[in-house]
């Protein structure tokens, strides 16, 4: 692999990001919940970087904000529309994942 520059990699780093929320866009049906227990991070984890991420570069960015970024419209009419009651199986595993020791 060619020695890359540090702006070719940033390019690469927002395409893949952008990438990820267009896939994150079409697959609403991938609950958060789900997301936590496979991968340990969900779309509220995603926001929350993206906001710390600003605030590492002197931009102010709140939550509403960057939740509205990550699911592409605000995040009270995303849980109107596609966000599900959690299962008692749902939250058993989420326990379970968050604990693997217990």
């Amino acid at each position: 692999m060619s020695t890359l520059s540090e702006q070719q990699e940033q390019q690469l780093k927002a395409q893949v990001f952008d990438r990820l929320l267009e896939h994150l866009d079409n697959r609403k049906d991938a609950q958060n919940i789900d997301l936590m227990i496979l991968a340990g991070f969900c779309r509220n984890c995603l926001s929350k970087w993206y906001q710390q991420a600003a605030a590492d570069i002197d931009i102010n960015i709140d939550s509403n904000q960057a939740r509205e970024k990550i699911y592409g419209m605000p995040y009270s009419e995303w849980k109107d529309k596609y966000q599900l009651e959690a299962t008692e199986a749902q939250l058993a595993a989420l326990k379970k994942a968050s604990n693997p020791h217990n």
